[in-house]
Formats: C-alpha cells, structure tokens, sequence
C-alpha cells in the first residue's frame, strides 16, 4: 500500500494523533474520565470546575451526628457509560493446590 499510495498512508499516519487529540479534549470539556481496559471502556462524568454549588469539589459535608458527603448534581446526575468487551473470567471455587 505506502509503494503505490504514499499520500494515503502520510495521511493515515497524520490522522491517529489528531484524532487521539481531538478525542482528549472532547473528554475533558465535556468533564468526562476514560478509563479502558481489555474487558470494558468506561467513561465517568467528572464535577464541574464551573460549578456554583460545589465549585468542581464534586459535593459538600454534611453535618450531624453521622457527617457524610452530599454528592452535587452536576455530576451525579449524569449517567456513567461502559462499553463491555471480553467477558471477565470466573473466579475458581476453591484453592488450586
């Protein structure tokens, strides 16, 4: 292919970075975090930066006698994607000795 066609295979070469870095940039404006393995691809909403209720902190201490994080809906709110791939494998019963 690169002996007849050399302009074609330049090309191709030029576009996987571009479009690794185009793929990045979407993802961190529109607040999402990649994580891929061999088993699955999952993209999780991150908090807002621009947040005015939690300011990207991702939510806020609440008080009493069992204090616990509220979680802000800028985040929350939005679903998690996942992308299944290969089927993660069993795990064995018993001791394998």
């Amino acid at each position: 292919m690169t002996g007849r066609h050399p302009d074609a295979a330049l090309l191709l070469a030029a576009a996987v970075p571009l479009a690794a870095a185009t793929a990045a940039v979407a993802l961190k404006a529109g607040h999402w975090r990649l994580y891929a393995d061999r088993h699955h691809i999952e993209l999780q909403p991150q908090p807002r930066r621009s947040c005015p209720d939690c300011r990207g902190a991702g939510g806020w201490w609440v008080d009493g006698a069992n204090s616990e994080m509220e979680a802000c809906r800028c985040w929350t709110d939005r679903p998690e994607l996942r992308i299944r791939l290969l089927p993660i494998p069993a795990w064995p019963g018993e001791p394998p000795f």
